[in-house]
């Protein structure tokens, strides 16, 4: 059974899915892949794990950076799995780029031709947004593309962990706005 509670947030509303005891999806209202892998039958109930990311999302955007623990398991290929657990690790208030996640696996894996492309697929596919950081990658260049709620969204996420964007630039075109 597959659950789903809906969240006010400053980015607009969240949906947030659910098992019945983990968190299996968070997307912002609008975003690219909304409910990407939201089934038709997801049934609107306020349970624990709900109430639980409820006050991690408020203590976040409160400025505060989390300290509960949310139970995650998001779903996707085994690759894209990889990515996630490295977004998961990328420390509040800091960014990385899909070029040192490409890099991350190829060294865990012993192979050394993961494409940052590949990355920025896993990344956009995120489907627990915000709290597993996707907002927190960058281009090589220091470009602020590719996040699925829009880059003013990813700014305001960034911002929002004290990150300094002045140091980053809005592409004028691309793929990935």
């Amino acid at each position: 059974m597959e659950y789903i509670c809906k969240i006010p947030s400053p980015l607009g509303k969240l949906t947030v899915s659910s098992d019945g005891d983990h968190i299996t999806g968070l997307w912002i209202e609008g975003s690219r892949y909304f409910g990407e892998s939201l089934s038709e039958k997801a049934v609107e109930k306020y349970l624990p794990v709900f109430k639980k990311t409820d006050q991690w999302l408020s203590g976040y955007f409160s400025g505060i950076e989390p300290r509960i623990v949310l139970p995650l398991a998001p779903h996707g290929s085994p690759f894209r799995q990889k990515v996630w657990e490295i977004l998961c690790a990328i420390p509040y208030g800091n960014v990385t780029t899909y070029g040192a996640i490409a890099w991350q696996i190829a060294e865990r894996e012993d192979n050394k031709r993961i494409a940052a492309q590949a990355v920025g697929g896993a990344v956009g596919h995120n489907p627990i947004s915000i709290i597993i950081p996707c907002h927190r990658v960058i281009g090589a260049n220091g470009s602020l593309t590719g996040y699925g709620g829009g880059i003013a969204k990813k700014i305001h996420l960034l911002e929002l962990e004290k990150v300094d964007t002045r140091k980053f630039f809005i592409p004028t075109k691309g793929t990935a706005l």
